[in-house]
């Protein structure tokens, strides 16, 4: 299996980039060098969905990204993505999601978005990995987040981001997830994940941070929760490689936050009433983890 992994997740990469096109196993097929049938039989095996289910809805969850955050026409949404009409496109977003897209740009409500998959993960190359970072980019910053709230799903049995997908649905929390984009909180955005103590113990949460004066609807199996303004130390690293440098970005980034004496910088720890934070886009701006902070009296 593990052999197959570059190439399922060059399909992956392939069909990111082709979802306008309405049949593509053939397109496929010819790009990966494989028969329609194995590329079929590989795909499956790997992501344990079809090539046509996943096409389908990541066109899907784009069309409504589109529906959400552009003034575009339906129709012209339709078009880019595939669809034969604007009828086709509404017929198989209410299948989906339960409402039209004119409904949903109206009032874009949390829904079940496919978000792109990955197949290809650091630990792939266990014992290949060119080692690049560099600990004189590892940074201690302070932060202001003002007062918000948090959609998320905070699980017990989960310390880490791994643990969390043995209890939940990766693609359907992550989807959801997306789909709050234009609800979020500027700072605390979706996928900002992390830690919070709750009777001696750090548990995992995941979700979005949104404003104080949110009162949208709260998915299945979410809660929401309000936390107070608070300073924070952000322990970073820059922009990085995700599949070369994310082991050892994220071993010194967290070795470093959870080891720090706050009073260094005339801090305290904030943990009682705050929760960490943990923002991760490797290509975008890094690592990084922030513990909330008060100023020692």
């Amino acid at each position: 299996m593990k052999e197959w992994i570059e190439v399922v997740q060059n399909m992956l990469d392939w069909i990111e980039s082709h979802l306008s096109e309405g049949r593509m196993l053939n397109s496929l097929s010819d790009e990966m060098g494989y028969s329609p049938y194995y590329c079929s039989v590989l795909f499956h095996d790997v992501t344990k969905t079809t090539i046509k289910a996943y096409a389908s809805a990541r066109r899907l969850a784009c069309a409504a990204a589109d529906i959400r955050d552009t003034e575009e026409r339906i129709l012209d949404i339709a078009v880019k993505y595939g669809y034969s009409s604007q009828e086709a496109l509404s017929r198989a977003f209410r299948e989906q999601f339960g409402c039209t897209p004119a409904a949903y740009r109206r009032n874009p409500v949390p829904i079940k978005l496919q978000p792109a998959k990955t197949v290809l993960f650091p630990d792939y190359f266990e014992g290949e990995r060119i080692k690049k970072m560099e600990q004189k980019r590892l940074f201690v910053r302070v932060e202001h987040i003002p007062a918000h709230k948090y959609l998320g799903i905070w699980e017990e049995k989960a310390a880490n981001y791994c643990d969390m997908w043995k209890y939940h649905d990766c693609d359907e929390v992550c989807g959801l997830v997306s789909s709050m984009e234009k609800a979020a909180h500027p700072i605390v955005t979706p996928h900002t994940a992390g830690w919070k103590k709750e009777n001696g113990k750090k548990i995992y949460f995941y979700g979005t941070g949104v404003p104080l004066d949110y009162e949208g609807p709260v998915p299945e199996g979410f809660t929401l929760r309000e936390f107070p303004e608070s300073d924070y130390l952000v322990f970073g690293y820059p922009c990085f490689d995700f599949l070369s440098e994310n082991v050892d970005v994220m071993t010194a980034v967290e070795d470093l936050a959870w080891h720090y004496d706050p009073a260094d910088m005339g801090y305290e720890w904030n943990e009682d009433v705050c929760q960490d934070y943990q923002r991760h886009y490797p290509e975008a701006f890094g690592y990084q983890v922030l513990r909330p902070v008060k100023k020692i009296k």
